[in-house]
């Protein structure tokens, strides 16, 4: 009788991590009063003293370059980053239709700093923002909220759905490097 007690009690432990979402693999990043958004390719967090309108602008997309990618026009926020995305893509020649990941912006970037270190107990550095490819998310701080910096992470997300055995981290670089390099040079 007592074996079934601990295995209905073990059962039952299991359970409620398992349907409760419970993860022990991230810290709290600290994004918990970020506003919500969803896009085609992306939740997206931002913080709430930040306008979408104001973020939308910062990444200097075109309504051609929305019809080139094939995305409908939207001048949000969603709709720019979704174009942003399917550019990076097609720069990479790498296709993931039914891709989705998260975007954190942060207000400042020591509000990324401060997720960084809570996540790997260390500082960013000299980084600009960085991908968790465990949660595949993206943070990014508003200041650094370009076309560039971000269709960069983008890349990393890409690559780390795309490849089956992912690349060497030295390649995954090159890689999102060559994607900036192209979004850097579209916009001369």
């Amino acid at each position: 009788m007592p074996k079934n007690i601990s295995r209905i009690f073990f059962t039952s432990i299991a359970a409620v991590f398992l349907f409760t979402g419970y993860s022990f693999a991230v810290p709290e990043d600290g994004f918990g009063a970020a506003v919500k958004l969803e896009s085609r390719y992306f939740t997206i967090y931002y913080a709430p003293q930040l306008d979408p309108q104001a973020l939308a602008g910062q990444l200097e997309i075109r309504p051609l370059e929305q019809v080139i990618t094939g995305e409908s026009y939207a001048d949000d926020l969603g709709g720019r980053i979704d174009t942003l995305f399917s550019q990076a893509c097609v720069i990479l020649d790498m296709q993931l239709p039914s891709f989705h990941g998260v975007i954190k912006i942060g207000q400042e970037a020591a509000r990324i700093n401060a997720a960084y270190r809570n996540i790997f107990g260390k500082e960013l550095g000299n980084k600009r923002s960085f991908y968790l490819y465990d949660t595949n998310t993206i943070y990014i701080s508003s200041a650094d909220f370009k076309r560039e910096i971000l269709g960069h992470e983008m890349a990393h997300a890409i690559i780390s759905r795309y490849f089956v055995v992912l690349p060497p981290l030295k390649i995954q670089e090159v890689l999102a490097t060559y994607v900036e390099f192209q979004l850097r040079r579209l916009y001369k």
